[in-house]
């Protein structure tokens, strides 16, 4: 009906013109002045189309509105339908009931109006699903429907829905909802014991002022559990408006003191169908935002965890009474064990393997056999194997795939330098394995290990090589630890520590101290750090083709030759000595993916940065395997995540502090 309304218009317009035309050529010719009256014809007629139209526009409302029928029994049933229906035929409105002219239209008409110009965003796909689609016309919320007329070909019929005070109901439901909030103060104990008891009340008045105004602009409540642990239960609302705004509150703690070591961690569990399911997810969420280091908040949802902060270094514990009640523990797992198998992570790095060889000797000074699982030819450890085989314990290492036949339910499998288990040197020992102890430095991710039996997770600890010789010097002096396996745990802490530059603690330099005295020799394991001609021209190469992007080094490569994998690490090290360069993001192409090595001077978290990319490791020290992945997709990804960090620590920094 609007094409033929079209050509009957058109046609009338064309003859018009042409007896215009006509009659203008003649009295242009003799008699000019004669012009003024086809001028008053034209006017006329032009004034009469444009009425008939609107009349023409009106009729074909008033008979398709609804309040007339032409004898449809569909129209019929339809404008007596008391929900707002309309027709619709390609992009436009052909028919609607009254119902829809006055809740959609406020009274108008709109017969052949674009249907995308009337309610933005329809779309007849999602409407023709069971659950139809969600829109909101004028503040009323519709649910709308389309099905096929079965009367107009090519036509379709929609229904909408108010279901605006359910929709309400339902939005105010969800936004109420109870959320549990568990608030501790890091490493209470070793910075509040040196305090006077006035030091102490002050600095406890003024982070107990800071939570209390924070939660205090929700509707919830704080209560303080204990002297470094808080509770807090607010509405679901208000936790969408603190991950919004990123839990600022992180940062005006750690404002209290320039040097930042003062700071909170908060676990959240939100979105659990009781208050008792939040509280679990608010303390598996604590739990896992301390064993990251702390400084940061980690909420826990029914899709899993989202962390936000996270930007100081662990603090340092001087106490040593936690690694002698590891050690005697340890001690006591082992002996009641048949065997033990000692195994790192993929791709074992020095750290892995020292660490390692350290838990060995302890396997081996309990007198329960004992063996390190690795890969031989999927290391960056080689050389120290090498001494080891030189020396004579061989023996020591051994294949994972010679180890699945002699596991048994006694079987005591030991974990070092890694807490996840996508990262570990065979996820089948593991699975194998019933009883698993874990010794490691990395902040905690999604996907560790689940209840070990035994854990030794101290974040603030250099290196698992660290961890290792604070539980050596709690057994027997005697047939304790041999200089060459001395030599491997000083490796270890070399490589973590970069020769001890970085996250370095005074428990750091006592392990090492320790290392010595028991035969290590600091110019043998500098040995174990070098290279070849070869490793040295591929890192010189990667270093030179790199360039800075707001403030970090990214670098990218092609697949490198076999056995080189040692040369990712130590560009990206190399890339740090940049002036002006806070942290290095090295990618190489790897079997049809990108292997990801990155390392920063402490300005930036590289943990962070590279966590939503699969990876993980520490503020300083961290990395990622992309699966599938080109080189030019992996730079991307690393450049967008480098923008999502700056863009949040400019955030951060753009916090108002207000002091006490």
């Amino acid at each position: 009906m609007k094409n033929k309304l079209r050509l009957d218009t058109a046609a009338i317009m064309v003859l018009l013109i042409l007896c215009c035309v006509a009659l203008a050529i003649p009295v242009a010719l003799y008699a000019p002045y004669w012009l003024l009256a086809p001028v008053i014809v034209l006017a006329a007629a032009v004034i009469l189309i444009t009425v008939n139209r609107r009349r023409i526009r009106t009729f074909i409302a008033q008979n398709l509105s609804g309040n007339v029928f032409g004898g449809s029994k569909v129209q019929y049933s339809l404008a007596q339908l008391p929900l707002p229906v309309f027709l619709m035929s390609g992009n436009s409105v052909l028919w609607y009931n009254s119902y829809f002219k006055d809740s959609v239209l406020a009274g108008s008409d709109a017969v052949l109006t674009p249907v995308d110009k009337l309610l933005p965003g329809l779309d007849m796909a999602v409407c023709s699903r069971p659950h139809g689609q969600d829109i909101t016309v004028n503040g009323i919320r519709f649910t709308a429907y389309a099905s096929p007329s079965p009367t107009s070909s090519g036509a379709s019929i929609v229904y909408l829905v108010d279901d605006t005070f359910y929709k309400d109901t339902l939005d105010e439901y969800t936004a109420s909802r109870p959320a549990c909030m568990i608030i501790v103060i890091d490493s209470y104990d070793e910075l509040f014991t040196d305090m006077k008891d006035s030091e102490q009340a002050h600095e406890q008045e003024a982070i107990n002022r800071l939570l209390e105004e924070y939660i205090g602009q929700t509707t919830g409540f704080l209560r303080r559990v204990s002297n470094s642990r808080y509770i807090a239960v607010v509405e679901e609302r208000h936790i969408r408006r603190m991950i919004k705004h990123r839990f600022d509150i992180l940062d005006k703690v750690r404002a209290l003191h320039p040097g930042g070591s003062l700071t909170l961690s908060i676990g959240v569990g939100h979105g659990g169908k009781t208050l008792a399911e939040c509280q679990e997810m608010a303390r598996e969420s604590i739990d896992i935002a301390l064993g990251r280091g702390g400084d940061q908040a980690a909420v826990k949802t029914l899709d899993g965890f989202e962390f936000f902060g996270g930007v100081s270094h662990g603090v340092e514990k001087r106490s040593h009474v936690r690694s002698r009640i590891i050690a005697n523990a340890l001690e006591d797992q082992i002996r009641q064990s048949d065997s033990v198998l000692i195994m790192g992570h993929s791709m074992s790095d020095l750290d892995a393997i020292g660490s390692a060889i350290g838990v060995l000797r302890m396997c081996k000074m309990c007198g329960v056999p004992s063996v390190i699982t690795v890969h031989r030819g999927a290391t960056l450890a080689g050389q120290l194997i090498d001494l080891f085989d030189e020396a004579g314990e061989s023996d020591n290492f051994i294949e994972p795939e010679e180890t699945y036949e002699i596991i048994t339910p006694k079987t005591l499998l030991i974990v070092v330098d890694t807490y996840q288990k996508r990262l570990l040197e065979s996820q089948k020992i593991y699975e194998k394995c019933q009883r698993v102890v874990v010794i490691d430095h990395h902040r905690m991710a999604v996907g560790h290990i689940d209840n070990p039996i035994l854990l030794y997770h101290e974040p603030y600890a250099s290196s698992a090589s660290e961890l290792v010789c604070e539980l050596l010097q709690f057994m027997p002096a005697q047939g304790n630890i041999t200089p060459l396996e001395a030599q491997a745990l000083l490796a270890g802490i070399m490589l973590d520590t970069r020769s001890f530059a970085l996250h370095v603690g005074v428990r750091t330099f006592e392990a090492a101290a320790w290392l010595r005295s028991r035969g290590a020799q600091t110019a043998d394991t500098k040995l174990l750090f070098n290279v070849s001609k070869e490793e040295y021209e591929a890192r010189a190469h990667i270093v030179e083709d790199a360039y800075i992007y707001k403030g970090c080094a990214v670098a990218v490569s092609e697949e490198l030759a076999p056995g080189m994998n040692v040369v990712l690490p130590m560009a990206a090290n190399d890339l740090l000595t940049i002036t002006g360069v806070d942290a290095s993001f090295v990618a190489v192409a790897k079997n049809g993916g990108v292997n990801i090595s990155a390392r920063s001077m402490g300005a930036l978290n590289v943990q962070v940065i590279l966590e939503p990319l699969g990876g993980g490791g520490h503020l300083t020290m961290a990395g990622a395997q992309l699966k599938n992945c080109t080189l030019e997709e992996a730079e991307r990804r690393i450049r967008q995540e480098i923008d999502n960090y700056r863009a949040n620590q400019s955030a951060s920094n753009a916090v108002p502090i207000r002091k006490p």
